[in-house]
Formats: structure tokens, sequence, C-alpha cells
């Protein structure tokens, strides 16, 4: 039953799920505001404002992924299976799956932000430059160890084939 200790945390991520939808919509809106005023945005600032929206929806992902595959794995099944709206990653995620999806979504991520610094890279100290580009090839780096693990997990619980 102490599993159903994390049942706040998933629903505390829920709110912060709203969160995220708050401020896709603000970014939308400061989107749509600077195409409507007169002076017109320039391409690069376009791009960053859209690469904004990208991060937020990417993050939200994750927060899916998160929230509805730990509960599913973690606390309690939800009884989805042949549901029309089960997503279709739920019906076969594990906590190898998970953490594999959530190496995979964190990339992703980081990609997005990458690109927003090298957009901006001549606003941007070199040593910023040269730190975030390590860390996002730590963050490759560690999922392409995580996914190898678990092939190497699930290959050992598996019979061999003849």
């Amino acid at each position: 039953m102490s599993r159903w200790l994390q049942a706040p945390l998933y629903i505390g991520l829920i709110v912060a799920q709203g969160v995220y939808v708050w401020q896709f919509w603000k970014e939308l809106l400061h989107l749509i505001t600077a195409m409507s005023v007169d002076k017109a945005i320039t391409e690069t600032e376009l791009m960053l404002i859209v690469l904004g929206l990208i991060d937020v929806v990417m993050i939200s992902n994750l927060l899916v992924m998160v929230i509805v595959g730990g509960w599913e794995t973690f606390v309690s099944r939800m009884g989805l299976k042949d549901h029309p709206d089960q997503p279709e990653w739920l019906s076969h995620v594990n906590a190898g799956v998970l953490k594999v999806k959530l190496a995979t979504a964190i990339i992703g991520i980081s990609s997005i932000h990458l690109l927003k610094t090298f957009i901006n890279a001549p606003s941007i100290a070199e040593p910023t430059l040269m730190w975030q580009t390590l860390i996002h090839l730590a963050f490759v780096l560690s999922a392409i160890a995580i996914a190898y693990t678990e092939k190497l997990l699930s290959q050992a619980h598996q019979p061999p084939h003849h």
C-alpha cells in the first residue's frame, strides 16, 4: 500500500503540467501580438519564440510520460487496455522502457535549448556555449548507456531462440 504515497507526487506533476499549458498560451499570445504589431519581428526572433513553444510542448510531453507511465508502473493500473485513448507506448511500458523514453525526451529538450543558444551565439559567452554542448553530449551518452543496459537486461530475461 505504500505505493499510494506516490499519488500526491503525480497529482503535483499534473498541476505542473497545467502551469506549462499556461506558459504555452502566454508565449503563443506573445507571438501573435508581436506579429500583429506594426513593427515586424526578425526571422531569428520568430524562430526563438517558436522554439520556446516547442520546448514547452516537449516538457509537457515528458510530464505526460512520467505521470501516466509512472502511475501505471509504480502506483496502479489505469485500465486503459483496448481503450481508444490509450497512448500507443503505454501498452509496453515498464520501468526500463520508461527510463529510455525519459532519457530521449530529455535529449530532445536539451537539443531545443542548445539550438536556441546557437541562434543567440553572438550574445552568449563562449564558455557557456561550450558547457551547454558538453552537458548535451553527457545527456546523449547517458541515454545510450541506459538504452544499452536495458537491452542487455531484456535479453537476459528472454529465452534463447533456436
